[in-house]
């Protein structure tokens, strides 16, 4: 029998069954219909895609950007054609996913409102929300498009996709560079 642990699905599972467990062992099922039990699972949830969203944004910067340019020619269509279309992918639709919970997350807890007007108590976490909404934004207005030329997935002649990557990096280097009073805002927030 094969290591489940060989397979992403079977991994992903396994670690959904041993939440369930903690779940069931700590009798969390007891307080399903409390409104606090579900702003917990919202924010599970904001945290685990942020987590995926920003581990992404920081792999591209901090390994896959940096390397490319050392990678032989031929050897670069391995990280172009298979690699960089699926961690797209998943960093995209976890930035749309972590916009979607911490919004639910900030509706339940009653201060959206003014934590997007900047009003005390929640002006940090309306601060890291905005930063969060304008990385959200390069992901998916400036960062997916210029990255479909690069990657081919949408014709583009050699020159366009050279512009397309500079301005994809920038706006990733741009995303990066926010993350940090992003992550500020959001932990800080019970603090400050």
């Amino acid at each position: 029998m094969k290591n489940p642990l060989e397979n992403l699905h079977k991994t992903l599972g396994l670690g959904v069954i041993l939440a369930l467990l903690v779940f069931l062992l700590r009798q969390h099922y007891t307080i399903v219909a409390d409104k606090a039990y579900w702003l917990f699972f919202f924010r599970w949830l904001h945290v685990f895609t942020g987590v995926l969203w920003i581990g992404l944004l920081y792999y591209f910067n901090f390994v896959q950007t940096p390397q490319m340019p050392k990678i032989p020619d031929e050897q670069k269509p391995a990280v172009s054609k298979f690699i960089a279309p699926t961690a797209l992918y998943f960093f995209r639709w976890s930035a749309a996913a972590t916009v979607l919970f911490g919004l639910i997350t900030a509706w339940l807890s009653g201060y959206i409102g003014e934590a997007f007007s900047f009003q005390a108590p929640a002006t940090t976490i309306g601060i890291g929300m905005w930063l969060a909404l304008i990385m959200a934004a390069n992901v998916w207005l400036v960062i997916w498009p210029n990255q479909k030329k690069v990657l081919g997935i949408v014709p583009a002649d050699a020159d366009a996709k050279k512009k397309a990557g500079r301005i994809g990096m920038l706006a990733s280097r741009t995303n990066t560079m926010l993350s940090i009073p992003m992550l500020y805002c959001m932990v800080g927030q019970k603090l400050l």
